[in-house]
């Protein structure tokens, strides 16, 4: 435990060196920082000091091998973290950039740039031993699979196994490739070779994953209960988003370098890390409300965050909660080296986290971030209150060095009396006194803090790259992208519109629409973006290091919106929403039209660039057919008029649009020439006579309801034998009738069984077109189902869901359901989906994945559609939907959903999700909020409350949530607690209850906050309370209505407020629990006499 090998800080008086050794200490409390010194010391000497304190403080334990730096300083301390080595090799080189004023140094520039670089070199000779895990991390981003994060110091080998250690740390990669950026780009030479450059590639890959990755995090425990398990924290997103914005279109050669040594990002990943990061602040993860682990992420070094109020809302949290007067505490309940936890075991018990509440050791480092940060923002009050606040915090060794302690922590004797009344304790340093540890980060960090307070080095100095720039410069800082966007994101897009064919060029001319064809942009190619996700394959590959390049991954629209210079041409890719899908949703030119407005809204909104987007827009003959015409001609008339959805959009030829766009060189296709390079496919032209006319026709109109009927019923043929239902599918002309034959005669023969057409899979695949054609949606998606179909893009929609804090669930509503908490692989969704959805009704399983897809759109772009909503439970969103639609149709039967077009159910969830309109009936409000799964604001922080005053917890469904361990794990804030609240309704079957049980618990609550002196006693049951409240209604019903028919539908459709409302029925039921058990006195209680 922390208090074993920590002592008292003695009288405060510098030894000898001499007494230093016999007593075994090698500091003393620091009353004068520094040794005493001229009033008027010169630049030499003042660097002299400092040159002594890091010699002294940190370089003197750096591995003369390997050059990492140990986490203790004794000599049986074998283990070097990278976290902590970065920084030390941070301090040096500040050092160094300060000696660069002197002209004669005497070789100390030199000698303290190449301790740097030695500890740079010495962490990527490591990772490069590691290069098996690289490939296999790229693959899948698993703990198990990871670059490990602490190494042997004098060796560089493995030390600690999977099982041992939480080696996924992606903040520490991503520090790493931070500070390469940061110190190449002042001249130091770090990167030697071409597998150098390819292992860094491979790196950025495993970066860019970064939003959808949970791991460890800074304090290398995952989640606040240690126990082994994973979150996704905002400080690893935090440091992935700056390092992948850094490292983007640099050179690792710096001003030596050529083509082959610069590094891609892909910018749509970095975009998401974007979005990730500010979706999950001021939150660190879904158990850390907050942590101090975020001020390296939101200031020095990485200022990943480009809204000033997200940063300040998120700072701002972290002193209010975080600070005392000994520093910083990590985070809430940490119980890391404090009297009470238990140094043998790796893993917290179940609730034991409550011990540490008031008690967690408080850390000097995180005020020397708040004085660093002060520098950088020219914040004079903040660094003097954060000096202030460290100066009596430091130590001083024998040699007259400051010396940062650790923590501190309460001594297990002080402990009671500290929870009794927090911060009446004196708190006592870890690392002081007789076993002389040194905490080498702290020392590191605190030398860069003083270089720049005493004006040795000035920001721009350690921050060559420009992460942190001040709001008056922001608009003249030019850089291939930067952290801060223009204040006023006003993005014109370019747009060129290309016909897939010369006459289709002609037909859309006749409508005054100007388009050109392939043949007319050339030499200028046009490709799909899978032909650039070929290129891009090439990507970082090294044999030697079994390295295989980027992963096949997808390019975003604004991947897409750049020129490319591939092999000596100039490429352009059209937008993946103009890919040829096999997943039906593509056939519905109203979603594409949807799509393409989408695309250029989130084009505006994420483009950071100084050049302007070019986005394509291709248009096939296949989407003027029919009564797809007259939409399109609209959406193409916008465009001339130079707005599309909001968005300004200039069209005009492609060769003109091309000088104010970013143009990217894709040389590394041209670095091994005995590798054979992939044929890359342009976009052909449909060669079709010229005179031949565009047949706008040949596709029908929606079809009628009776169309998507089957003319079969299919229990009456689901035992018929196989020849008679052969027999019945060459006889029969109706698509839906054929579909369901097919259907039984899959599950019964296979998919390769023949039949008259071919096999049942390729007969099915081809109704599966026709019914496409005649928007035969019901029997489309019948057969997509059958087959197996997967949308493209269901992996990513989920993980937009994620990010945003909530879970998802699949399933058929009445049902199980899989709940997804952290981000899954499409083949694993799919699996998913099919095996709940597909017992029940086979349409169900393609419905949820295009829910999903418009979903993961919606979220991201307008996230206060699903506030209040913390599960996003898909089938019963399905529900809400099909219930919309009873009440759209009044007395008259209802549309069927799955007859309805891609189009049309993607505006209908928008309606659903839209709150709730006025003029509706309350049964009606309590359906639709209860299938969303929505609660008012402050529901859970109320059930937490409630909990503090029912010892034996509550009770709904059958599922019961205690009142310990809950309240001893978790703190009120935290999205955990909520989850589990969530988790505790889960079994309520009718969305109209749910809801009910929702106004109950708002209803406790209430009575709990009026009536401090009342508690439940036994466990509360609030189907019970929920029961009650029925049985009064209906008395007060029959009272006054003696013809009243006793029915639960009455309660739902009446008001909550007003008399006679719901919630006066509850409160009775409530207040009648309560009065049961003993009343509570308390000591200021008025009705007491004595």
């Amino acid at each position: 435990m922390a208090s074993s090998g920590d002592v008292m800080p003695k009288p405060s008086r510098t030894l000898s060196r001499a007494e230093a050794e016999m007593s075994g200490s090698v500091y003393e409390p620091l009353k004068i920082i520094d040794l005493p010194r001229a009033d008027h010391e010169n630049l030499w000497d003042k660097l002299d000091r400092y040159y002594r304190a890091v010699k002294s403080t940190v370089l003197s334990y750096q591995s003369p091998t390997t050059g990492l730096f140990p986490i203790k300083i004794h000599s049986d301390c074998h283990e070097a973290k990278v976290r902590d080595s970065l920084y030390c090799a941070a301090s040096a080189w500040a050092l160094a950039l300060a000696y660069r004023r002197i002209d004669d140094d005497k070789g100390r520039t030199h000698e303290l740039e190449h301790c740097a670089i030695k500890c740079m070199r010495g962490i990527l000779y490591c990772y490069m031993r590691q290069a098996d895990k690289v490939e296999q991390f790229k693959q899948d981003p698993s703990p198990s699979k990871c670059l490990h994060s602490v190494f042997n110091v004098n060796t560089g080998d493995e030390i600690c196994g999977y099982n041992a250690y939480g080696h996924l740390q992606i903040d520490a990669v991503s520090l790493f490739l931070l500070y390469l950026v940061e110190m190449i780009s002042s001249g130091l030479q770090i990167i030697y070779n071409t597998d150098e450059v390819s292992f860094i590639q491979n790196l950025v890959f495993c970066v860019e994953r970064a939003y959808r990755v949970p791991d460890f995090g800074m304090w290398e425990r995952g989640s606040k209960y240690n126990n082994g398990s994973t979150e996704l924290h905002s400080s690893s997103v935090g440091l992935a988003k700056a390092a992948l914005e850094a490292i983007n279109g640099f050179n690792l050669f710096g001003n030596q370098g050529c083509s082959w040594s610069v590094i891609f990002v892909d910018f749509d990943a970095h975009n998401r890390n974007r979005q990730t990061l500010c979706s999950l602040l001021p939150r660190e993860s879904r158990s850390h409300n907050t942590d101090a682990a975020l001020l390296p992420c939101i200031s020095y070094p990485a200022f990943a965050v480009d809204d000033d109020a997200l940063f300040s809302q998120t700072l701002d949290k972290i002193v209010r909660k975080l600070k005392g007067k000994y520093g910083f505490k990590r985070y809430l309940r940490d119980g890391y080296r404090t009297s009470l936890e238990d140094p043998k075991r790796r893993y917290y018990k179940p609730a034991e986290i409550k011990l540490f509440d008031g008690i967690e050791c408080e850390f000097p480092l995180f005020s020397i971030f708040m004085i660093i940060d002060g520098v950088f923002r020219g914040n004079s009050e903040q660094v003097k209150e954060y000096q202030e606040h460290l100066t009596p915090l430091l130590f001083q060794s024998f040699e007259g060095h400051a010396v940062i302690p650790k923590y501190y922590y309460v001594p297990a004797d002080f402990i009671e009396a500290e929870k009794k009344n927090p911060g009446s304790q004196k708190r006592f340093p870890s690392n002081c006194g007789r076993d002389g540890k040194m905490f080498l980060w702290g020392q590191a960090l605190y030398i860069i803090a003083k270089l720049l307070v005493d004006g040795l080095i000035s920001p721009k100095d350690i921050d060559p790259v420009h992460r942190y720039i001040p709001p008056e410069d922001q608009r003249n800082v030019s850089m291939r992208y930067s952290n801060q966007g223009p204040l006023e994101n006003d993005v014109v897009v370019h747009v060129a519109l290309i016909a897939e064919s010369q006459r289709l060029q002609v037909f859309l001319n006749t409508y005054g629409i100007q388009t050109q064809t392939p043949q007319q942009v050339e030499p200028i190619q046009i490709w799909p973006q899978q032909e650039l996700v070929k290129a891009y394959l090439h990507l970082g590959i090294n044999d030697k290091l079994g390295l295989s390049g980027r992963p096949n991954r997808p390019i975003g629209c604004l991947g897409t919106s750049k020129i490319y210079r591939i092999l000596g041409k100039t490429v352009v890719c059209y937008p993946i929403v103009f890919d040829l899908s096999d997943f039906y949703m593509s056939q519905d030119v109203m979603l594409l039209i949807d799509d393409i407005k989408n695309a250029l809204q989130f084009i505006k909104q994420y483009w950071k660039m100084h050049g302007r987007p070019l986005f394509l827009v291709l248009i096939r003959e296949d989407n003027i057919r029919g009564s797809r015409f007259n939409p399109v001609l609209d959406m193409l008339a916008s465009f001339k008029k130079g707005t599309v959805g909001g968005v300004k959009v200039h069209v005009d030829r492609l060769q003109t649009l091309i000088s104010g766009a970013i143009v990217e060189q894709l040389d590394f296709l041209r670095l091994n020439e005995n590798e054979e390079l992939p044929e890359f496919k342009s976009f052909e032209e449909l060669e079709l006579p010229k005179h031949s006319k565009v047949k706008r026709q040949s596709s029908t109109p929606n079809a009628s309801e009776l169309e998507q009927q089957p003319e079969i019923n299919v229990n009456e043929w689901r035992h018929a034998p196989t020849h008679e239902i052969l027999q019945k599918l060459k006889d029969c002309d109706c698509l839906a009738s054929q579909a369901i034959l097919l259907g039984i005669l899959l599950k019964r023969e296979g998919p390769h069984f023949l039949t008259r057409d071919g096999t049942v899979s390729d007969h099915l695949e081809r109704i599966y077109r026709r019914a496409g054609s005649k928007k035969l949606w019901s029997v489309v998606r019948y057969a997509a189902s059958l087959l197996g179909k997967l949308v493209d893009s269901l992996a990513p929609s989920i993980t937009n869901v994620l990010v945003q804090g909530k879970q998802v669930t699949l399933g058929v509503f009445g049902h199980g359901e899989e709940v997804i908490s952290n981000p899954l692989s499409p083949g694993v969704i799919k699996d998913i989906i099919y095996k709940k959805c597909s017992s029940h009704d086979e349409r169900e399983a393609v419905l949820q994945q295009e829910l999903v897809i418009h979903i993961g759109w919606i979220i991201s772009n307008n996230p206060e559609l699903f506030s209040g909503m913390l599960k996003t439970r898909i089938g019963w969103i399905l529900h809400a939907m099909k219930h919309e639609l009873k009440i759209h149709a009044g007395d008259m039967p209802s549309r069927d959903l799955y007859q309805m077009s891609p189009s049309e159910v993607k505006q209908l969830l928008l309606d659903v999700l839209q709150p709730q309109q006025q003029g509706r009936s309350w049964l009606n409000r309590r359906q639709i909020d209860g299938a969303l799964n929505r609660t008012p604001t402050g529901f859970y922080d109320r059930v937490w409350q409630i909990l503090e005053r029912t010892p034996n917890g509550l009770m709904v469904a059958g599922k019961h949530l205690p009142q310990q361990p809950t309240l001893s794990d978790m703190t009120m804030y935290e999205m955990n607690f909520s989850l589990l609240v969530e988790d505790t309704l889960q079994n309520i079957v009718q969305p109209e209850y749910r809801q009910i049980i929702v106004e109950l618990l708002m209803v406790v609550s209430i009575v709990l906050e009026r009536n401090p002196e009342l508690e439940f006693q036994d466990k509360v049951d609030l189907d019970k309370l929920v029961k009650q409240a029925f049985t009064d209604f209906h008395k007060d019903r029959h009272l006054m209505d003696s013809t009243y028919k006793q029915d639960d539908v009455f309660f739902y459709n009446t008001p909550p407020l007003g008399k006679r409302g719901t919630c006066s029925y509850l409160t009775k039921a409530v207040m009648n629990e309560l009065l049961e058990g003993d009343v509570k006195p308390s000591t200021d209680d008025p009705c007491t006499v004595s």
